[in-house]
C-alpha cells in the first residue's frame, strides 16, 4: 500500500473512533456542567414554579412537579382553571376544565407521549444506555447564528430527541423532539436560558416551546422558583382509584 493510503486509513479510522467517542464526551461533559452525576442523583423531588405567556391568549400560572424515579404531575391555571396531567410511572390521567370535564380521567397512549419523556427526573443523557436510549453526535449546527453541537438521543421508545448543547457550557440551549404517532410526526421546539444553581444542580429559568411547522404558538415560561427535595404526597401523581381498573 503507497503510504498516502496508509496516513488516510489512519485518518479515517481515528476520524471514526474520535466521532464515536465524542458522543459520550459530549454526554459526560453536560452531565458535569448541570452539577455532576453525584449531585443530580441526589435530587429525589423537584418542584418548578413559574409563569407563561402566549400571543393572544392569558397570562397562566404552571408548576411542575417531579418524584423519582419517574413520576411527573402538570398543574397549568389559565383564568381561574387549572388543566392537570400526571403520571405516576405507569399510567396517566388528567383533569382538562376547558373541554368541560372537572373529573378525572385517564389518559391514552399518544397524549402520554410527553409526560414519560419528562418525567425522567435526570433527563435521558443520565444513564442513557441503562434506560435504553442511544446517543450519536451529529456535529457543528447554529442555532439563530451561534455555533451548538448537536447530540441525537433515540428514546427506548423509538422518538428521537435533537440536543442543541453551548459549546462553551455544554448546557443544553435547544432540544428539538420529534414523536411518531400513528404513522404522523409530532414536531416540538424548546428553547432554554437564564440557568442557575439549586442545590448544586443548574435549572434553566426561562423556556420557549412552539410547535415546529407553527411558531405563532410560542409558550414563553418564566420560572420564578426551583424547589428540590421538598416533601411531596404519592397522591399527587397516582392514578385516582376510580379510575383503576
Amino acid at each position: 500500500m503507497k503510504p498516502w493510503l496508509l496516513r488516510a486509513s489512519a485518518v479515517l479510522c481515528l476520524g471514526a473512533g474520535v466521532w464515536a467517542q465524542t458522543a459520550d464526551e459530549l454526554v459526560n461533559k453536560n452531565i458535569e456542567a448541570k452539577g455532576g452525576r453525584e449531585k443530580i442523583k441526589a435530587v429525589k423531588t423537584l418542584r418548578i414554579t413559574g409563569r407563561g405567556e402566549q400571543p393572544d391568549g392569558p397570562p397562566l400560572g404552571v408548576v411542575i412537579e417531579h418524584q423519582r424515579p419517574d413520576e411527573i404531575r402538570q398543574d397549568i391555571n389559565i383564568a381561574g382553571m387549572t388543566l392537570v396531567q400526571s403520571y405516576d410511572g405507569k399510567g396517566g390521567w388528567m383533569i382538562n376544565p376547558f373541554l368541560g370535564r372537572k373529573d378525572p380521567q385517564l389518559m391514552g397512549e399518544d397524549d402520554l407521549r410527553d409526560l414519560t419523556v419528562d418525567a425522567d427526573i435526570d433527563g435521558p443523557l443520565v444513564d442513557y444506555r441503562a434506560k435504553g436510549n442511544t446517543v450519536e453526535f451529529m456535529g457543528h449546527d447554529t442555532v439563530d447564528g451561534d455555533d451548538v453541537l448537536r447530540l441525537k438521543v433515540t428514546v427506548k421508545n423509538g422518538d428521537v430527541l435533537y440536543y442543541d448543547l453551548d459549546p462553551d457550557t455544554y448546557l443544553e440551549i435547544r432540544r428539538e423532539a420529534q414523536e411518531f404517532i400513528r404513522g404522523s410526526v409530532k414536531e416540538t421546539v424548546m428553547e432554554y436560558g437564564s440557568y442557575k444553581p439549586v442545590e448544586g444542580v443548574m435549572y434553566p429559568y426561562s423556556l420557549a416551546v412552539w410547535p415546529k411547522n407553527d411558531p405563532t404558538q410560542l409558550l414563553t415560561v418564566t420560572v420564578d422558583k426551583v424547589e428540590v427535595n421538598v416533601p411531596l404526597q404519592d397522591s399527587l401523581f397516582a392514578v385516582p382509584a376510580n379510575l383503576k381498573h
